[in-house]
């Protein structure tokens, strides 16, 4: 354990003075590694403060450049710094704050071969992405690597606050499949730069993700466990919902494909090939007692409330489920639209090579419009 030296305790004298913190919690932080996901609008006030903190090693992965739009939100850069590596850039800026601290940087786009390798160097992971194949990604190797996740998000005038995967008892609390156990269809959530976001926001939500790494390291206070802080700055109200446990990470065995998983830069020729059935059609095939295996990807909820058999398989399952799905005979997979079985039937023909998938076309929607009216669609 390196101890404090006579200058970090000059550094820290507010931090050693301040009520059940003291030497010991800042020991704890000067001996803390942290790995800060995005040094963008989240990540740039997080850094800033765990830095000044006095967070022994951090590290920080962002593999793009510095841009003038970024300069409305994103503290750590100036007009200067446009075009550079924002990880090289944030190494400095974060070295110059504080010389009693180690920085490593990660230039380099996060994948599903580099992730967890890199994950596994630290204690504790901030999320401040800005993507939902990232967000995945990064949660499912916090869980194979049983690291803490903390997780914030923006947009517009709202943000999210979160911690993951936290020690509780013998086992893990809820992680971000938890909350979204399976990705929004592609284009439904606007990112910030569709939709804008006030320029102080990041600030607050990534000031509070600093303050929950803060808390976890030096054993004070309620970490935001199992629990979802939500912030409206137009009226200056926070709202708490409870995160259920729904034991997801039983799923997670290994890293996938998070970009077909969500559906993002699926090419336009596949989805064009993707073969559908209409739901007239696999009625009359049911009704002839046609050899199909149905496969529905909704939650538990949604398929507890109506649907029309087969093997349940929630979409963020199916990836480690798939030696439950037939070779041998035709598969309709089914949901509530038809947008995330599309999604993961895409999936499933570029990772497995299957090609004997259909997408029911309308899902449970079309099946109540125009077979079954007494249907309940969640």
């Amino acid at each position: 354990m390196n101890k404090l030296t006579r200058e970090e305790l000059i550094r820290y004298s507010r931090h050693l003075v301040l009520e059940n913190f003291g030497l010991e919690s800042q020991q704890k932080l000067k001996n803390a590694r942290v790995l800060v996901v995005g040094a963008g609008g989240l990540g740039c006030p997080a850094l800033l403060y765990l830095a000044a903190a006095g967070v022994g090693t951090i590290g920080v992965v962002d593999f793009d450049v510095i841009q003038e739009s970024n300069l409305q939100r994103q503290i750590l850069f100036s007009f200067a710094d446009i075009g550079k590596s924002k990880a090289e850039v944030a190494g400095q800026k974060l070295i110059a704050q504080n010389p009693y601290i180690a920085v490593n940087i990660y230039p380099e786009k996060l994948t599903r071969i580099n992730c967890l390798e890199i994950v596994k160097k630290y204690d504790i992971i901030l999320d401040g992405s800005d993507n939902f194949p990232t967000r995945y990604l990064v949660n499912d190797a916090c869980v194979l690597a049983d690291k803490v996740l903390v997780y914030g998000s923006i947009l517009q005038y709202e943000g999210q606050v979160s911690v993951f995967n936290s020690p509780s008892g013998k086992t893990r609390s809820s992680n971000y499949r938890d909350l979204f156990p399976e990705p929004p269809a592609p284009n439904e959530v606007p990112n910030c730069e569709q939709a804008g976001v006030l320029g102080v926001l990041p600030g607050i939500i990534g000031s509070l993700m600093a303050t929950e790494t803060i808390k976890i390291i030096t054993n004070i206070g309620d970490a935001l466990v199992n629990r979802l802080l939500i912030l409206d700055l137009i009226t200056l109200e926070t709202t708490q919902i409870k995160i259920p446990n729904r034991n997801s990470r039983n799923s997670i065995a290994d890293l996938i494909d998070y970009d077909s998983f969500c559906g993002v830069n699926v090419p336009e020729i596949s989805l064009q090939k993707m073969k559908e059935i209409t739901v007239k059609e696999l009625k009359a095939a049911l009704d002839s007692k046609e050899d199909i295996q149905l496969i529905d990807v909704r939650e538990i909820h949604e398929n507890e409330l109506s649907n029309i058999g087969g093997k349940h398989i929630p979409m963020a399952e199916v990836p480690m489920n798939t030696d439950k799905i037939e070779t041998d005979k035709k598969v309709v997979v089914y949901c509530r639209s038809g947008a995330r079985s599309g999604n993961i039937i895409n999936w499933l023909e570029k990772n497995k090579n299957l090609t004997n998938l259909y997408n029911l076309k309308g899902g449970m929607l079309a099946w109540r419009n125009e077979i079954d009216s007494s249907v309940n669609v969640a």
